[in-house]
């Protein structure tokens, strides 16, 4: 495809997924063995300058929904931090809290709002109305930019990105989102709690982030 995501004839993503984990991997390792630096923070930047955006291009058009795929992505991470000294000790939610990083299935998830986000509010050259179209009875409880799913009882068009999507938008709290901007609304949901949606629930490590943020700010 275009996008340089594989699809099977069934439309599966494994070969995808298995890809994406191959050369994220490759990558990770080339970071461990080619850097002579040990220090953490300048390893833990090559990742998220190198490894990381080969895992999260294009996510929008892929995003998993079967949990041994989204384990599989994740696994470069938590491989790559198990390694970086002193943190062999620690298990995984320990060493993202202690490196302040998210699970890459909830930055995934993340990324699947902000595309929202640019489809309402005519940010792409993409036409909205083939993707969702708002609902009218927005006076109920939540924001006022909700959308209308379709019912739907394909497992496989379950996860696409209208139905994987739309549940957890309109489920955003209207009194901590701001839509009025893409920047405000990038911000707001940054200190939003996702973690509950995620499938692979990395429960202590994003709940400590998001005591931590909301303390902050």
């Amino acid at each position: 495809m275009n996008l340089g995501v594989t699809l099977d004839h069934s439309l599966c993503l494994f070969q995808h997924i298995a890809k994406l984990s191959v050369k994220g991997h490759r990558v990770a390792n080339l970071i461990s063995k080619c850097f002579l630096s040990r220090d953490v923070n300048s390893l833990v930047k090559a990742f998220i300058i190198y490894v990381r955006p080969r895992l999260e291009y294009s996510s929008v058009a892929w995003n998993p929904s079967l949990k041994k795929d989204i384990k599989s992505l994740d696994k470069v991470q938590r491989r790559f931090t198990k390694r970086l000294p002193g943190l062999q000790h620690l298990t995984y939610s320990q060493r993202l809290n202690k490196l302040h990083l998210e699970s890459l299935e909830l930055r995934r998830l993340r990324l699947d709002l902000i595309f929202a986000y640019k489809l309402v509010f005519g940010l792409t050259d993409l036409n909205p109305n083939k993707f969702f179209k708002l609902r009218t009875d927005y006076r109920r409880r939540g924001h006022k930019y909700k959308l209308f799913l379709p019912s739907c009882r394909s497992n496989t068009r379950h996860n696409f990105f209208i139905y994987r999507i739309g549940r957890i938008w309109n489920n955003l709290p209207a009194d901590n989102t701001d839509f009025s901007n893409l920047n405000s609304f990038k911000r707001s949901i940054t200190f939003t709690f996702l973690a509950s949606y995620c499938k692979v629930y990395f429960f202590l490590v994003d709940l400590l982030l998001f005591c931590v943020i909301s303390d902050i700010h």
